[in-house]
Parts: C-alpha cells; structure tokens; sequence
C-alpha cells in the first residue's frame, strides 16, 4: 500500500498531470488489489497457525501446580505431592529487612530450577489474573474454569508477580512469589509441606470438644478481636457491633464463618482469613458459648472442618 501511494504522488503530482483524468474506477485494480492480500494473509496464516499450536502445546510436565484466586490471596496445590497451601501478602508492619513492600508473601511456591512446571490456574470467586512476568505468563483465573501455562527456569532465585485483574478492592494485595531452587532443596522443601500438611490434619480431622475450642478460641480472641468487641463482647456503640445476644453469633454458623473469612464490605471488620482453621474454628466457637450466648443459641460448635469445607474452591 505504501508502494502504491508514493508511486501514485509522484508518477501522478500534479506538474506531470496538469489535466487529471477523470475515470472513477477500474475493476480489473479493483479485484486485484482485493485478491493479492487476500492470498497473502493466507500464505501467512500457515506458519501463524503452527506457532499458536505450538505455544498452547505444553511438554510432558515434571512439577504441575494448581493456583487458585481468592478475594485476596492465592491457593496452591501440587495434586502429585497432595500439597495444599496459601499464599498470603506479608504486611508492612510484619516485614523482614530483606523483604519488599507489597511483593513479599508467607508461603512461597517452590519449583525445581530446568524442570517444566505446568501452572493450573482457575478462581474461588471473581475473576483474577496470575502475571508472573519472567515467565512470560499472563493468564485470567476464572471461576469454574481452568487455563493452563508453563515454564521452565534455568536460574535459580525469587521470582515476582501479582494479581492483574481488578478483582476487589485489595486487588493490589495479591502477590505472588515463586523460588526456583535445585532438585535436592526442592525434595527437602516438599518433605517439610508434607509434615506441616499432615500436623493440620490431625488438628482439622480430631474429635474436638467443646471445651478445647472454647479455650483455645478465648487466647484467639484475646490477641485479635478484644481491641473492636472488648473484653465482655459488648464492642463500641456505633462502631462495632455488640456480640452479646447477636443473632448471627447465636444462630447463624454459617454467616458468622463467612464473616470471619471475608470480612465485612463497607465496614471496619476486616477479613482473618490468615488465621489457621484451628484458630477461626476456635474463636467463632468461643464467641458462641461464651457471655450466656450459649444458654441463648443453636448451641452448635464451629470445628476446624468446617473451615477447611467453607475454604474448598466452588468450581
């Protein structure tokens, strides 16, 4: 095209042509000049096609990883280890000197350095995006969707993304960390998963009773709850709502769980996601039988399985 209007301007300007002619058009230009990139648009679409096969083909993987997006975290999964594990943002008040602002998490995913690693990646809730730059790996995390991805990594060391989807209003806290480090470290690294994975199994799976919750769920409340709702679950008039004699503490599990988990829109209660299942199990728990609610409610205990069921991807 560039070819043409510069042969054009200067076979026809206007000192060569000072009669212009007058024809309108020419159908056999015409065709022509709809036909040739016609036919090279297709010459061109044969290796195009090869190479998008080519990228969406992913080699036989040696570690596979399942990334789930949640409102505001990411979830981890390696099904060949039967690891699971979140990966949450390390506020600033909590950080080492060592550790970036924003960018440095608690649980970090570790790969093997040269090995294929095939990323799952799908959503809990809203669509997030798992953007690990110096992979070359931008890929929307969609509810009850799976998209795929893959890396191999030939240096060893930390590697950051984020989440690049607006998915919520702490969008921007959604790092995501992954150390690539030798074969051997990385065995030990699972080795060490397993153990804590198989601790939180005996902790979520055990007979609880009532009475342990409620004393553990009191030492939880103690460190997080007693600066809004006080000491005697009366909390701040106008503020923070009394938990004495509240309906969802006495009645409603299942809302009192959600609440705990992702905080309150609009509101100063924060989400305490963070905590283990154990800890929320325990300190819903203690809110519920303690101040007389007890003697007022459903009665029902909230136990760490319940936590670990709310926490299961919806997919």
């Amino acid at each position: 095209v560039l070819f043409l209007m510069a042969y054009t301007c200067i076979r026809f300007r206007a000192s060569r042509n000072p009669n212009p002619s007058k024809r309108t058009h020419n159908v056999a230009v015409e065709i022509l000049w709809t036909l040739i990139p016609c036919l090279i648009l297709i010459v061109m679409a044969v290796p195009s096609f090869k190479i998008l096969y080519s990228q969406d083909t992913i080699p036989k993987a040696d570690v596979t990883i399942k990334a789930v997006g949640y409102q505001w975290y990411w979830g981890y999964e390696y099904p060949d280890e039967n690891l699971i594990f979140e990966s949450y943002m390390i506020e600033e008040k909590d950080l080492k000197a060592d550790q970036p602002r924003l960018l440095a998490v608690d649980n970090e995913v570790v790969v093997p350095v040269g090995k294929v690693v095939k990323v799952l990646i799908t959503a809990n809730d809203v669509i997030h995006s798992w953007w690990m730059p110096a992979f070359a790996i931008k890929q929307d995390a969609i509810p009850g969707f799976v998209n795929t991805a893959w890396t191999k990594v030939d240096v060893p060391g930390i590697y950051r993304g984020k989440c690049t989807e607006l998915c919520g209003k702490n969008h921007g806290f959604m790092p995501i960390v992954v150390k690539v480090v030798e074969q051997d470290e990385y065995e030990e690294w699972v080795e060490i998963k397993k153990e804590e994975a198989q601790k939180l199994v005996e902790l979520t799976t055990k007979e609880w009773t009532t009475e342990e919750l409620v004393s553990r769920g009191q030492s939880v409340y103690e460190v997080n709850c007693v600066a809004c709702h006080q000491t005697n679950g009366q909390g701040i008039t106008g503020i923070f709502p009394a938990l004495v004699g509240s309906d969802i503490v006495l009645n409603d599990k299942e809302r009192n769980i959600e609440i705990l988990m992702e905080g309150v829109q609009g509101a100063a209660m924060n989400s305490f996601s963070y905590l283990s299942e154990v800890e929320i199990a325990s300190v819903i728990t203690y809110t519920r039988q303690s101040w007389g609610n007890g003697e007022k409610g459903d009665g029902e205990v909230v136990v760490p399985k319940d936590i670990v069921d709310y926490k299961e991807p919806k997919i």
